[in-house]
């Protein structure tokens, strides 16, 4: 095997490594502990960048965790240990988020760029378009966008991609478009958060396990 093949077959094995594992939308019970979270939420964390070699600047820099029933049932029960409450307490939270997680497709957003005004989602001037595209390519606008201006401890912890250099937010899209047909199908093996507009491109993609049948 020559030595470019061998490069190539190693890149390849590198960039496979680095894939993320396919995800369960499967709703249901969950048997988390509070030390469930960092896993749970690296698994449904994505991040990218865009880079201008032209101008040797980050145009663009994005992670972002899809609030999903799974993440939201660890995100749940990490809470209820670390501020230690009542089971009563516990399960109503968890029941509400939940409820929630039916009505909304929600994602915690930390961005930045080369221009910070330029990479605030909500302000005028903005240079991106956010959209949640299905695997028909069907497109849907955020039907909420929250500016976190001031990130709370326990937003710094519990998502770590929060920083000084970059703007928060939460972004909500509905689970069911104007239509009335799911933003994300039954059956889908993938979505994608896509930041877009003149400056460049970023795409986030989850893929997801085979829904089981019932």
């Amino acid at each position: 095997m020559s030595s470019r093949s061998a490069g190539l077959l190693l890149l390849l094995s590198v960039l496979a490594a680095c894939k993320p594992e396919p995800i369960s939308l499967e709703t249901g019970p969950r048997s988390f502990t509070s030390d469930s979270y960092e896993s749970v939420y690296k698994a449904w964390t994505r991040d990218e960048e865009t880079f201008n070699w032209a101008d040797l600047q980050h145009v663009l820099y994005v992670t972002a965790t899809f609030e999903s029933w799974e993440f939201r049932w660890a995100y749940v029960v990490r809470y209820a240990h670390d501020y230690s409450l009542e089971p009563s307490a516990r399960d109503e939270m968890l029941r509400a988020s939940l409820a929630s997680s039916r009505q909304e497709h929600s994602f915690f957003v930390s961005l930045g760029g080369f221009d910070y005004r330029e990479s605030d989602l909500t302000g005028e001037q903005s240079a991106w378009r956010v959209l949640l595209i299905d695997p028909d390519g069907r497109q849907a606008v955020p039907a909420k966008m929250e500016r976190i201006r001031r990130p709370t401890p326990l937003e710094k912890v519990y998502f770590p991609s929060v920083s000084p250099y970059r703007h928060a937010f939460r972004l909500s899209f509905p689970t069911v478009d104007e239509q009335g047909r799911p933003t994300i199908p039954p059956g889908a093996d993938h979505v994608i958060l896509r930041f877009t507009g003149a400056r460049g491109r970023v795409d986030l993609r989850w893929d997801f396990e085979p829904r089981q049948e019932t």
